[in-house]
């Protein structure tokens, strides 16, 4: 992949996720407040916990910072995979943001 096509897919990756967390805000009570600067969307629940998506240019990759922990993913031609387990970003993203909020969220590409 060139660095403009990882350019293209990832800022997809964080405006899907700006975008989920407007969707979430307007249908549930959840109250996820959400920072984009630059290459890095932070994500801050009520209880104050963040989750941090950044982009790591150098490597093509994108990486997610949790309460649960820190994660690699990078694009597999169909979608972000975990570098260690495949797991896909956003089923990653949903696990961890519902861990944080105390109620089951949803994110998707």
């Amino acid at each position: 992949m060139t660095d403009l096509e990882y350019l293209d897919r990832a800022e997809a990756l964080l405006a899907s996720v700006e975008a989920n967390c407007d969707r979430i805000n307007e249908r549930s009570d959840a109250d996820i407040d959400n920072q984009r600067v630059g290459g890095m969307v932070t994500l801050t629940f009520a209880d104050r916990s963040q989750i941090i998506v950044n982009l790591q240019k150098p490597l093509q990759e994108v990486w997610l910072a949790a309460r649960s922990g820190g994660f690699h993913y990078k694009w597999d031609g169909q979608c972000w995979r975990d570098t260690k387990t495949a797991a896909e970003f956003f089923a990653d993203l949903s696990r961890y943001a519902s861990e944080q909020a105390g109620q089951q969220l949803s994110f998707s590409s």
